[in-house]
């Protein structure tokens, strides 16, 4: 919940956007699915066990569809301040109530205050009242499904070009995480 010490200053008269934040790790290890094949052919699917990883951020308004994303080396503190240096500077003009999960690197003191942010925490171990969340299942099945990458670059690429479809695609954000009391 948020305190009066984090509230904006009465004077401040710029619109609000509520955005729920959270980062996911994507790495070239295959996740093999069932797929379509027609009768008689069998399906081939590469696959490989290579342990690179990279974390997209990601923050979406259910109220309009709008999302906000980065892809970073890691899941840490300075690149949490990356990304919300990021968020504040692509919505200047709003303020900003930014809802997310109590991570090591959300909740350090060392990250720095942005003048138009204002952050609340969610419960701890509840995932399933993030619906950024569907975020993350939706990339991994629309566009990593069978996937196959011979570079971290090529990955990062893919991930690059879902993410640009996505923030484009503000019905169909609207539709993965507008859950009916995250518009109210």
């Amino acid at each position: 919940m948020a305190t009066a010490s984090q509230s904006f200053p009465p004077e401040d008269v710029r619109p609000l956007k509520v955005f729920f934040q959270d980062e996911a790790r994507f790495g070239r290890i295959s996740n093999l699915f069932s797929c379509w094949a027609p009768k008689g052919v069998r399906p081939v699917v590469q696959a490989q066990i290579i342990r690179q990883y990279t974390h997209v951020f990601s923050a979406v308004c259910p109220h309009d569809g709008e999302s906000f994303s980065l892809i970073l080396p890691y899941a840490d503190s300075e690149s949490m301040e990356i990304f919300m240096e990021g968020l504040s500077e692509q919505y200047s003009q709003h303020r900003l109530i930014l809802v997310m999960d109590q991570a090591a690197w959300h909740r350090t003191s060392n990250l720095k205050k942005f003048e138009n942010i204002r952050i609340i925490y969610l419960p701890p171990y509840s995932p399933e009242v993030n619906p950024t969340e569907h975020l993350w299942e939706h990339i991994r099945e629309k566009y990593l499904r069978n996937g196959f990458w011979l570079s971290m670059e090529t990955l990062e690429d893919m991930l690059e070009k879902a993410l640009v479809l996505v923030e484009k695609s503000k019905q169909i954000v609207q539709g993965l995480v507008g859950f009916h009391w995250t518009l109210v």
